[in-house]
């Protein structure tokens, strides 16, 4: 049995969609808080972090669990939350737990080292595991926001010119089904991560697909509103370093930057 959690998610909703092209429905398990929300063809159940017992109740009979990480960023909830299911998971005699960590997760920021935090519960539970490392979803740039930049003719930038990994929220997802259906991925460290892109090469991919100019201009974060905190992130090379684990789970290799621009226009 494939128990996955956070299915009312935009992950956790990809993952249970492939799932069912891999595997017979009877033999997935949707995991989610409020279950009414949940139309998947599959059986749901109600698992809530913050309630252990209903992830108990969840979790039987999982042969393979994915602990999707909790959407709440809070400082300390993270581990927490993450910690009433690992336990719940070793009480429910799961047989291998499959999370979805982060890049940076034992060196990042505190937010990101709550997944370190996380990864060592893991580490301490006895229980098989599998890492997702996963990077920031492409669709933080690349969305159809930039058709404002293609209607201005130009980027705006706070990067420094430092590349990105960022991949496709599609592409982790089908990452994180591979390493919950196939062979070989117990005590792996997966980190996933896209192809290196710079906003400059943004800019050039938007010229090109939406064939008028938009050019790119550096600035400073603090114009950037809400989107200064990712640029910060990249300007400080949280995102340059190039891997081809997500290629390897997914078979192919992660959708690229054109592809991505074109999707987010269309």
């Amino acid at each position: 049995m494939i128990t996955v959690t956070g299915v009312t998610g935009k992950l956790g909703r990809i993952v249970l969609d492939d799932l069912r092209s891999r595997v017979p429905a009877d033999q997935i398990v949707a995991v989610a808080r409020t279950p009414e929300k949940v139309d998947a063809g599959v059986e749901v159940r109600r698992g809530d972090y913050d309630d252990p017992a209903s992830l108990r109740a969840a979790f039987a009979d999982a042969d393979v669990l994915l602990l999707v990480s909790s959407p709440d960023v809070t400082p300390g909830v993270r581990p927490r939350q993450h910690g009433n299911a690992i336990t719940a998971a070793v009480e429910a005699g799961v047989g291998r737990i499959v999370y979805t960590s982060a890049v940076h997760a034992k060196d990042g920021p505190a937010f990101l080292r709550d997944h370190g935090a996380t990864e060592d519960l893991l580490a301490a539970s006895g229980v098989p595991f599998t890492l997702l490392r996963n990077t920031f979803y492409e669709e933080a740039l690349v969305n159809p926001g930039l058709r404002e930049a293609v209607a201005a003719g130009e980027l705006l930038g706070a990067d420094k010119g430092v590349p990105v990994n960022f991949a496709t929220l599609r592409d982790l997802a089908l990452a994180a089904s591979a390493a919950l259906t196939e062979d070989g991925h117990a005590g792996a460290v997966h980190e996933l991560r896209g192809p290196l892109w710079t906003v400059a090469e943004l800019a050039a991919t938007l010229t090109e697909v939406a064939g008028t100019p938009v050019a790119y201009r550096a600035v400073d974060s603090a114009s950037l509103g809400p989107a200064a905190f990712v640029h910060d992130l990249i300007a400080e090379g949280l995102f340059r370093e190039p891997s081809e684990d997500l290629a390897k789970l997914l078979g192919r290799e992660p959708t690229s930057l054109r592809d991505a621009v074109a999707a987010a226009l269309r």
